[in-house]
């Protein structure tokens, strides 16, 4: 028996949904007979007007709150924050997960056989943009019959899904919640990504993509390519304070030990970190997928389209928005989202918008931070008690919170 805590949406049990047609993809390529794995939770109400999206960023998928059956340690990756009097009322929303295509945790993917051949796609899996996944989301709730969102949330990669969902299906969204995102990828960030894809690709259990035939693992550039993510969602204080420069030795000794002087033993903590977070991720990651949704973050960009105006590329949204960043997070840093608020500003469109004080850095949207959760919560309390969303004002509104 699974024991629950207060606020739990309890046991889950996700659901699939077949497409026949296929999708097509702005590379001009196309993804037919394609499965998309998804969770809800709550009631839809009987005017279908409490639907709220949760978009998924890199490594999560449509599991987002609740356990599984048999699974105490199943928790979703974002059960904190979602749940009967959660910030993300299950008792006031129907809230949706959905795995995106590509993903490795139930959606059509990588590893998951062609069609047209029998055989794992593997290298010839098309590429997808967050253009694209909108799309395949955007299906999947015509077949809710949900023809309106109160919501759609997100955080990092997720932002980025909401953020585009109100420039591709602006009629669909009356509010958006993006949350430790950004309008596009520094070139540092590009560069990160490009250090983590070169690790499995070069591994030579990658195999070109092909390793399912193989019957290995390209587990030494996933773990190599997790630890260097996984740094840069870390800040710099947080690392420190965990770790700082302790050895691992001093942990196993009462006094100072002397050093290994070597280049291989794992010598201080954050070395034992990392190590363990890459091997942990390497056994449930599939390479595929990590090279193609770093790929869709790289691509995303909607004011490329428009000269790299960002301001013109807003101009098609209608709802409202809350963005949220944190004060330490490097990769996806508060001047990011502000880039946003302005775009918003400059077409007038009604925004709010909150810098919390966190020492946590980029995971910050992942974790139980009160302010950060009172200003959700604050917000959703909004879009819940509105039967329907205004047109956006005719004068530019930000409200700001700087906690």
């Amino acid at each position: 028996m699974v024991a629950l805590g207060a606020g739990s949406v309890g046991v889950v049990t996700p659901q699939s949904m077949q497409f026949d047609e296929p999708l097509p993809l702005q590379s001009g390529s196309s993804l037919a007979g394609y499965t998309l794995a998804y969770e809800t939770y709550g009631k839809l109400n009987a005017e279908r007007s409490n639907a709220v999206l949760v978009c998924h960023a890199l490594n999560a998928s449509h599991h987002l709150a609740g356990v599984y059956e048999g699974q105490p340690k199943s928790e979703g990756w974002w059960d904190n924050l979602i749940g009967p009097g959660k910030p993300l009322d299950t008792d006031r929303f129907f809230v949706i997960g959905v795995n995106n295509p590509g993903s490795c945790f139930g959606s059509t993917g990588p590893m998951h056989p062609d069609p047209a051949t029998g055989q794992p796609y593997g290298s010839r899996f098309p590429v997808f943009t967050v253009e694209d996944w909108v799309d395949a989301q955007a299906r999947l709730l015509d077949r809710l019959g949900i023809t309106q969102l109160a919501a759609v949330v997100g955080g990092s990669l997720g932002g980025m899904q909401a953020l585009s969902w109100t420039l591709q299906h602006p009629q669909r969204v009356r509010h958006a919640l993006v949350i430790a995102s950004a309008p596009n990828l520094s070139a540092q960030n590009i560069a990160f990504n490009e250090v983590a894809r070169r690790a499995i690709i070069t591994d030579p259990d990658f195999h070109g993509g092909d390793f399912y035939a193989h019957g290995v693992v390209p587990k030494r550039g996933l773990r190599v390519a997790r630890m260097v993510g996984h740094i840069t969602y870390l800040s710099d204080d947080v690392m420190d304070q965990k770790f700082g420069r302790s050895l691992k030795r001093d942990e196993e000794t009462a006094g100072p030990a002397p050093y290994a002087y070597t280049t291989q033993d794992i010598e201080f903590q954050i070395e034992s970190y990392l190590r363990y977070q890459g091997d942990k991720f390497s056994e449930y990651f599939d390479a595929n997928t990590y090279l193609l949704i770093t790929r869709a973050l790289d691509y995303f960009d909607p004011a490329r389209a428009f000269g790299g105006n960002l301001a013109a590329a807003m101009a098609r949204a209608t709802a409202k928005f809350l963005v949220v960043s944190f004060t330490t997070d490097w990769r996806f840093s508060p001047g990011r989202s502000r880039e946003i608020v302005k775009a918003l500003l400059d077409n007038r469109r009604d925004v709010s918008y909150a810098e919390i004080d966190a020492p946590h850095g980029h995971d910050a949207f992942l974790l139980d931070d009160p302010r950060y959760h009172g200003v959700v919560r604050a917000y959703l309390e909004r879009v819940a008690t509105q039967a329907s969303a205004a047109p956006a004002g005719t004068a530019a509104r930000v409200k700001g919170f700087a906690i």
